[in-house]
């Protein structure tokens, strides 16, 4: 049932952004998809009557945004504002749509939902923060995609409820409408299962408060209370709480629950869930087990009855599978079934887990590993190892969430990273999040349908702390926000920049630790101008058994003698990554002899994702390209620490050569080595 109700009260005050600057579509973010201008404008002097036409839920909903942004009624004033759910509005598709009409005296909006009204009030709120009036005129304005999320990982860190309806206040803001929670992994499970009793007594806790000082040391396990027990959960009323307060602005929260990998924490507390049956041996659930299924579907009926979203996320990541090969029960298993291989293994349990999720009326999401051995049926993909696993999802016919890590992962560096807080790795700025378009050119109108929309992840292994979440949280998600929203014919990133940092000042007045995007550094100085030295442009031929790897080519062969050097990021196609045995073993033809004072390439080292610094590096010169005479050998000690680091390896006096060899050796620590350019002056 519609009802119009008309709330009266005594004031009117809203948020101000401060700037005093013009309320136009600059002041929107995201910004909308048509705005159509009018002489005049909206004051808001001598206070406002409020009209709202919808449901009962709905009006309470919608009466409760409008208190959020400050707006209040006066019913005896000679302007309103009116909400109005209607069955259709000229101009939208979508249920999340809206339209207002602003004149001098009146301020409508209309919707088909309340999300849609919800949406409108926003947009009124910002407009009002940025000058104190609205400008008369039309907006009418849908979503790009039907999906626009935030993942908080509480699992490496936990973070208490309320923080948790902080931040749904902050994305509602922003017209996100979907916030995953990844509750479980080995670092703590984060949910009370009342029939597992054992997942929160004991593995919710851990040994060491830090994630990198428990995974690099002990990863032992704590019961409940003890005097060094580290971690959390959310009981089930929490829960509620927590579902309820994002409906109430229009939000779904999304469980994630992790299987089969990830799962140390719940085989350490029931270890007969595990191929070995011992506990602190085992990250992966033992599929041939059939009370692994029992478990799983016990804990999911409980997740399910806590969560009313649509979509239950079950993981299907990092599966290592290393015991299901020898595992009697998992080979019985295979036997069975006819699986040819371990990935079909993983399948099997993956399509067995959505039949019952399907059975419940719920529909599962999991990571791109999930098309390993063939999709589940009615599965959606979220697609994080790039956006192949999204491509391959929509040309079989299956719903995308489109999150690469390259675009996606708010963990990593924001800023060059001698200016910011330890990160995980990488460098990621609001420019190149901005930048992405999650509908791949190579997709066909209907395969395009089926991206399904768009998620910022934000991973807490180096963020151990509410206030750090937030500074790695805001203000990349805007740009999320805006891709998930508007027209990609809309989006200009100079635009949003100017409507980001007047977004962040309101942030930050209201207490969220936003990073100020005002005092960016920027991308790493060498990377910013093309380096002209004697080798530029030259051949460079690679040793047998030094091949550069195939994911990080930075170009090909030219790549170490093309004068452009790399960035904070060892992904942003500058950096040539090797990881053979045989290091790095190069030789740069200069084509002619020349006098040469100078031969250095810088390396950079991040130990998490497993970069680091060369232990040796040898450089040598030739006038024939068969007898080399060595110019210098430089060792390094590589040790182990958190940060991004760069080093110079290099040479400095005087000689003569056409031929320039630069050989670079690993440690014993293996990994990858990264170099940008080899520079001979």
């Amino acid at each position: 049932m519609i009802k119009k109700i008309i709330f009266a009260a005594a004031t009117l005050l809203l948020l101000s952004c401060g700037d005093n600057s013009r309320a136009t579509e600059e002041n929107v973010l995201p910004t909308p998809m048509h705005i159509e201008k009018a002489s005049g404008k909206f004051t808001f002097d001598g206070g406002i009557k409020i009209e709202i036409n919808a449901p009962v839920e709905d009006s309470i909903r919608l009466l409760q945004a409008l208190s959020d942004v400050g707006i209040t009624a006066n019913n005896n004033a000679g302007k309103s504002i009116t909400l109005l759910l209607c069955d259709s509005v000229a101009g939208i598709t979508s249920p999340e749509g809206y339209r207002i009409t602003t004149t001098p005296k009146h301020i409508t909006a209309e919707g088909t939902s309340g999300a849609g009204l919800f949406y409108a009030v926003q947009t009124i709120a910002q407009l009002y923060n940025a000058a104190n009036y609205i400008p008369c005129g039309t907006i009418t304005d849908q979503p790009r995609f039907e999906y626009r999320g935030l993942m908080l990982d509480v699992s490496r860190h936990f973070f208490g409820k309320d923080y948790v309806k902080k931040q749904i206040d902050a994305i509602a803001r922003y017209k996100m409408n979907r916030l995953h929670m990844h509750l479980t992994d080995a670092a703590g499970w984060r949910v009370e299962i009342k029939q597992y009793p054992r997942l929160t007594q004991f593995a919710a806790w851990r040994s060491q408060e830090l994630w990198k000082d428990w995974w690099y040391g002990d990863r032992l396990y704590r019961e409940e209370g003890a005097p060094d027990a580290h971690g959390g959960y959310y009981t089930q009323e929490d829960i509620r709480e927590i579902v309820q307060y994002a409906a109430d602005r229009y939000i779904t929260v999304i469980p994630e629950i992790e299987m089969p990998a990830h799962s140390e924490e719940v085989l350490t507390a029931y270890p007969q869930l595990s191929c070995t049956h011992e506990p602190y041996k085992q990250a992966d659930f033992c599929v041939g087990n059939e009370e692994v299924y029992t478990f799983l579907e016990n804990v999911l009926t409980e997740i399910m009855e806590l969560f009313p979203s649509k979509y239950i996320h079950i993981g299907g990541d990092e599966a290592a599978k290393a015991s299901w090969p020898t595992c009697p029960l998992c080979k019985s298993r295979m036997k069975e079934e006819g699986l040819a291989n371990v990935n079909e293994l993983q399948s099997y349990l993956i399509e067995r887990m959505e039949r019952f999720v399907n059975s419940k009326g719920r529909s599962i999401i999991g990571w791109d590993e999930i098309l390993e051995g063939g999709l589940a049926p009615n599965a959606t993909v979220m697609s994080w190892r790039g956006t192949d696993g999204g491509i391959k999802a929509v040309r079989a016919g299956h719903k995308a969430i489109m999150t690469p890590g390259e675009f996606c992962y708010l963990d990593s560096y924001q800023d060059a990273p001698h200016t910011q807080p330890v990160a995980f790795g990488g460098y990621l700025p609001i420019e190149k999040v901005y930048s992405y378009n999650p509908v791949p050119d190579s997709l066909t109108p209907d395969e395009a349908a089926l991206i399904y929309g768009i998620q910022g992840n934000v991973w807490a292994e180096y963020i151990p702390t509410e206030q750090l979440n937030e500074h790695m949280i805001y203000p990349r998600i805007l740009a999320i926000a805006e891709i998930g929203w508007s027209p990609q014919d809309k989006r200009n990133y100079e635009q949003f920049r100017t409507r980001a940092l007047n977004a962040v000042k309101q942030l930050r007045k209201n207490g969220y630790n936003a990073f100020d995007l005002s005092c960016e550094y920027g991308n790493r100085p060498l990377s910013l101008a093309p380096n002209n030295h004697l080798a530029k442009g030259k051949r460079v031929a690679y040793a047998t058994g030094s091949p550069y790897y195939p994911t990080y080519t930075a170009g090909g062969d030219s790549a170490l003698t093309d004068g452009i050097h790399g960035g904070w990021n060892n992904s942003d196609k500058r950096w040539q990554g090797f990881i053979g045995r045989g290091g790095i073993d190069v030789c740069i033809d200069l084509e002619e002899e020349k006098e040469i004072k100078s031969i250095a390439a810088d390396f950079m080292q991040l130990c998490e994702p497993g970069i680091y610094l060369p232990a040796e590096v040898e450089i040598s010169a030739s006038a024939d390209s068969s007898t080399f005479h060595t110019l210098a050998t430089i060792g390094h000690n590589v040790v182990r620490d958190d940060t991004l680091s760069f080093k110079s390896y290099g040479w400095e006096g005087e000689t003569k050569a056409r031929y320039i060899r630069y050989r670079a050796i690993r440690g014993k620590q293996g990994g990858f080595m990264f170099t940008d350019e080899i520079v001979v002056k």
